[in-house]
């Protein structure tokens, strides 16, 4: 636990953890969630801060930010910059901060399941700086946002107008809905991200193009929802938000209000992922292209994501660990770790980010999925290969599958941190829905003190 440790102690700012130091040197949305996850076990105090840092960036329609710029970061250390995204000028409208710069578009809602695992390491403490009391109604806003603002499909699931809002940057489920955008010229910027990776290991300059092109139109339109040439469903996400309404139903509960409401829409996103995204042929769960209505028909990991939700058919969890364990995902077999892309697809690239490598925060929502579903010897074993490849590839932002060789940036916070998570568990124990934050459907009642 101590390698992780100096990680995340090396990586914080003060208040809070830069992903990279190189690579990342600003605060990401997901990845504080996940380095919260992992910090409340070094220090809950820290945890905490590292959260209330995160939101007190929010802006006033109720989005988190993907990422809060540190002031004292030189401009051209990462693209895109503060100066494209013009947050507080173009998201005006949105109530974007005056004071604080921002990126405009969002990721994976995760932070609420962050918050309440933070607060079940020290209750105490959490309640003597009214932690709860304080994260609850941002943390209300932000879903209110995504399910009222983002339900561009119509069908009760939220869209992510940007492959970077996903989180899994250059998926191969993203190629057909890319291919309608017109890529910004080269010229037209600078990637940093090649100054501290190797370019066989991450996006394509015509995959930046686009995602420029996106970024560029969505701040023009003042950062408004529903008008973009990319709008997807993606089951990761959705899987994600979920869970957090689960954990804010248990928050609403531990502060004395009833939520049974929350635990209810929970129930129907759940439905509504089913109906929309569920593929029985495929064994997973797929994207749908909101613009064109159609299931994209790419196996990536987002698919296997919504393991971690215990209200799930029986038949549809059962379904997703015969594919975990299968020839395209490799699970106890020829994979070290689960991969971001089917072994066998037609994209797969051990290397190149997202499109091959595993990544140890989908190996550990997986490892959690796997033991909400009683699938503990499988868990155990994933979460074995997880620690031993974390330390041994000097926690790898990312890592070849097959091998374990590192790649992307060395000593990455989340890493550490859910490394520092999977040590605090004991091998072969039960992770009850209560201590994951999401919803036991057998128990209404909030945590028990």
């Amino acid at each position: 636990m101590g390698k992780a440790a100096r990680v995340l102690n090396g990586n914080w700012t003060g208040s809070s953890t830069v992903p990279s130091r190189s690579l990342y040197p600003h605060q990401w949305s997901w990845d504080s969630a996940f380095i919260a996850i992992g910090l409340r076990h070094l220090s809950p105090l820290r945890a905490q801060v590292e959260l209330e840092t995160l939101l007190a960036a929010q802006w006033g329609d109720g989005r988190i930010p993907h990422i809060v710029f540190n002031p004292s970061v030189p401009l051209d250390a990462y693209f895109p910059s503060p100066d494209f995204w013009r947050s507080a000028k173009a998201g005006r409208a949105a109530g974007a901060p005056r004071t604080t710069q921002t990126s405009g578009i969002v990721q994976p809602p995760v932070h609420a399941l962050a918050a309440w695992l933070v607060h079940l390491a020290d209750p105490g403490l959490s309640r003597a700086r009214s932690f709860l009391p304080r994260v609850y109604p941002k943390l209300a806003a932000w879903h209110r946002y995504l399910l009222h603002r983002r339900d561009l499909g119509g069908g009760g699931l939220v869209s992510v107008v940007h492959p970077w809002e996903q989180g899994m940057d250059n998926a191969p489920s993203w190629d057909a809905p890319l291919s309608r955008v017109t890529p910004a010229a080269r010229h037209s910027f600078q990637r940093a991200d090649l100054d501290h990776g190797d370019a066989e290991d991450r996006p394509t300059d015509l995959d930046y193009g686009r995602y420029v092109r996106l970024a560029t139109d969505y701040r023009d339109r003042g950062y408004a929802d529903g008008a973009g040439e990319f709008a997807v469903e993606d089951p990761a996400f959705n899987a994600l938000l979920i869970a957090s309404e689960h954990a804010l139903a248990r928050i609403a509960a531990e502060l004395g209000a009833p939520g049974t409401a929350r635990h209810a829409r929970a129930e129907r996103l759940t439905a509504a992922l089913v109906e929309r995204l569920w593929d029985p042929a495929e064994g997973m769960f797929l994207c749908r292209d909101v613009l064109d209505g159609g299931l994209i028909p790419e196996r990536g990991v987002a698919g296997l994501v919504p393991l971690v939700l215990p209200a799930l058919p029986p038949d549809i969890a059962a379904a997703l660990v015969r594919t975990l364990r299968g020839p395209r995902f490799g699970l106890g077999g020829v994979a070290r770790l689960v991969p971001s892309y089917d072994l066998t697809g037609h994209a797969f690239d051990r290397h190149r980010y997202w499109r091959g490598p595993a990544w140890f925060n989908v190996n550990w929502l997986l490892e959690r999925g796997l033991r909400l579903h009683g699938e503990h010897a499988q868990a155990d074993t994933l979460r074995g290969s997880m620690v031993r490849t974390a330390e041994e590839s000097g926690f790898a932002e990312y890592v070849d599958p097959y091998t374990g060789e590192a790649c992307g940036a060395r000593g990455f916070s989340w890493t550490a941190a859910l490394t520092l998570d999977l040590l605090s568990e004991p091998f072969g124990g039960g992770l009850s829905p209560a201590r994951f934050g999401t919803f036991d459907p057998s128990d209404r009642g909030g945590e028990r003190r």
